[in-house]
């Protein structure tokens, strides 16, 4: 396969599984490879920053990002299109994605390290993935410094002990929008998956794969389950459908999810970025919430605010926005 990317990534890197599932919706004849001890010579050679997923493109440039990537390939590969034609409903999509990469990421990276059974589960999963040819002892050494080094990080998206209650609850919440909207549905935005598809499902796969997040999952969330299976290997099945259709059960997601939650705490951690600041706080529903700033998210913020600016006739879509709570902030 000499014509065909490489994706180096993880099972267990949502940013990874997201760019496998789209290249295995379009099509694009690719390799999985794990980031491993095997794959690292070529990631350092390819990669210009250490993170996953890189994709080393059949010339033998590497890209690296989950969004850019996306974006750079859906221009050699825009069929079929991953973005709906209502004009509201495809910002939307964007900004569905920037939450599920920004704000999904906490509920992903808490569920995962919060517990003594999930991190065991996923230390162990991650030290075998790195060192497949370990005895048992070197395994269990390494695990344990992975399951050390991981739980010292919850801070980085803002897990601890008084935002922890906040995380879970705002993602049990979410569970039951997000089921009562797929009920009618396969996808996000109707009969094929979105570009919001791609940056919520790969949180929400891997937290299906850990115990604690898995059993909420597949407990109580019957469709969201099904979409998680699905989007393994997604496919066309319909067209997208008209934001007046989706309205009334992804408004609800929109508003009490990205509006009152991440919305908030996106302006902030950017006002926070440029003042400085080591730690911010910011009231989010009724609760203050309170972390330090995260320096990435301020420059996938870029990235959403020139998605809005190109936006032709944005009338609709700043009324949707603006009974949302998520129109502030937007035109900066």
């Amino acid at each position: 396969m000499a014509d065909a990317y490489r994706i180096i990534g993880a099972e267990m890197s949502p940013y990874s599984v997201k760019v496998r599932s789209y290249f295995r919706y379009k099509a694009i004849p690719h390799q999985w490879v794990l980031r491993n001890a095997a794959s690292q010579a070529e990631f350092e050679t390819r990669a210009r920053v250490p993170i996953i997923p890189l994709v080393v493109t059949p010339e033998g440039t590497g890209l690296q990002d989950s969004t850019p990537i996306i974006d750079a390939m859906e221009k050699l590969h825009p069929e079929p299109s991953i973005h709906p034609d209502d004009s509201v409903a495809n910002f939307v999509s964007a900004l569905i994605e920037e939450f599920g990469d920004e704000w999904g990421n906490k509920w992903m990276f808490h569920y995962r390290w919060a517990r003594d059974v999930d991190q065991i589960s996923s230390a162990g999963r991650i030290a075998r993935m790195r060192g497949p040819k370990a005895n048992e002892a070197e395994h269990a050494a390494f695990a344990g410094q992975v399951r050390a080094r991981m739980v010292d990080r919850v801070w980085f998206v803002g897990s601890n002990e008084v935002t922890a209650p906040q995380i879970e609850a705002g993602f049990l919440d979410m569970l039951g929008l997000l089921d009562s909207h797929l009920a009618d549905r396969p996808y996000l935005f109707g009969g094929r998956p979105s570009l919001g598809d791609f940056g919520l499902w790969g949180q929400i796969y891997e937290m299906w794969t850990d115990p604690t997040a898995g059993a909420l999952i597949g407990g109580g969330a019957p469709h969201v389950l099904d979409w998680v299976h699905r989007m393994l290997w997604p496919k066309a099945e319909d067209d997208f459908e008209a934001w007046t259709a989706l309205a009334p059960t992804l408004m609800p997601i929109l508003a009490k999810q990205v509006g009152k939650l991440f919305w908030p705490w996106t302006l902030a951690n950017e006002t926070a970025l440029g003042q400085g600041q080591e730690e911010f706080s910011v009231t989010l529903g009724d609760k203050v919430w309170t972390q330090k700033p995260q320096k990435y998210h301020a420059r996938s913020l870029g990235m959403l605010r020139a998605k809005y600016a190109a936006v032709a006739n944005k009338s609709d879509l700043d009324l949707v926005l603006a009974a949302a709570g998520c129109l502030a902030g937007l035109r900066a």
